[in-house]
């Protein structure tokens, strides 16, 4: 799981001294097919994904400094890049159309495999110490995310997308990888948006593909320099504010999108009855926590930053 020590320059000689293997590449295909599904999976966040599995850190030092090391990141990069792209293309038709019908299931899986993680992530916040500013900011970050999700549920408008509207859905997305525990989807779902997204990616419709891309390329632009001074500055505050909005993001999913597909409505949609719906609920997220630790191990086993 995610280690970090000193300040950017400590991290800029870790990833120099990173020993590859075939599992490690291998392992890393995973991570970032993972973080593409999450990426697209309303209620989840490519970002929070990328903290779990030790891949935030490395990519703010590297946009933070780019292009200083440049070829090794990219080596470090290129399997999780590969995976992304695989989860996103040969997952978006199925994530549509798990969400449309097992929403509650599907996305347990993911919470748990969220929850199994939260220790490690509390540990990776207090590496600096962990004082009253840390704690603030980890209560004010998770009661924001879990206010901006509950308000944000519900399509309230609906746009028409064109090749500008899908660029600013790319920021959206790129914005969810930027800063963990955004959700993209939630957002893109409350403009209308979402399923013309995943149809479009599904079908590899190139009209939706390309703005996407731009606008998540816009917003790591944008963003990355500033998240990595203050990672930098503020670490302490940082890292509880992302452990904020993971707790936040991960609450404000069971009222959103689990709670609802136990309604009678919900339950109609499935075809399920309660109890083996809710029994299911359970069932994947204890599935989720326990492929969590899993992976943990098969991770310390191989990681390449030993």
């Amino acid at each position: 799981m995610l280690k970090v020590t000193g300040n950017s320059k400590n991290k800029n000689e870790g990833i120099m001294h990173i020993r590859e293997t075939p599992m490690s590449w291998l392992i890393r295909v995973i991570k970032g097919a993972l973080i593409g599904i999450g990426a697209i999976l309303p209620g989840l966040s490519g970002g929070v994904l990328m903290v779990v599995f030790g891949i935030y850190d490395h990519l703010i030092s590297f946009l933070g400094n780019f292009p200083k090391n440049f070829k090794k990141y990219f080596l470090f990069f290129l399997p999780v890049g590969i995976g992304g792209i695989l989860g996103i293309l040969l997952f978006a038709g199925l994530v549509s159309a798990a969400f449309g019908k097992f929403a509650p299931q599907f996305v347990s899986l993911f919470i748990g495999f969220v929850a199994g993680t939260v220790p490690s992530l509390w540990k990776t916040a207090g590496l600096k110490g962990r004082g009253r500013n840390g704690y603030i900011a980890l209560v004010t970050a998770a009661i924001a995310i879990l206010v901006l999700m509950l308000y944000g549920e519900n399509q309230l408008t609906s746009i028409e997308p064109n090749f500008l509207i899908w660029i600013g859905g790319g920021v959206l997305v790129g914005l969810g990888f930027i800063v963990p525990g955004l959700s993209p989807s939630n957002f893109l779902i409350y403009f209308g948006m979402y399923s013309k997204m995943s149809d479009g990616i599904s079908s590899l419709d190139f009209s939706v593909i390309i703005p996407l891309m731009l606008g998540v390329l816009l917003a790591v632009i944008a963003f990355a320099k500033l998240v990595s001074i203050l990672f930098e500055r503020k670490y302490e505050i940082m890292y509880h504010i992302i452990l904020g909005t993971v707790l936040g993001s991960s609450l404000a999913i069971f009222p959103t999108v689990v709670a609802p597909g136990l309604t009678a409505a919900g339950l109609l949609e499935s075809g399920l009855t309660f109890i083996p719906a809710l029994a299911l609920v359970i069932i994947m997220f204890v599935l989720g926590m326990i492929s969590s630790l899993l992976f943990s191990r098969v991770e310390e086993r191989f990681s390449p930053d030993k």
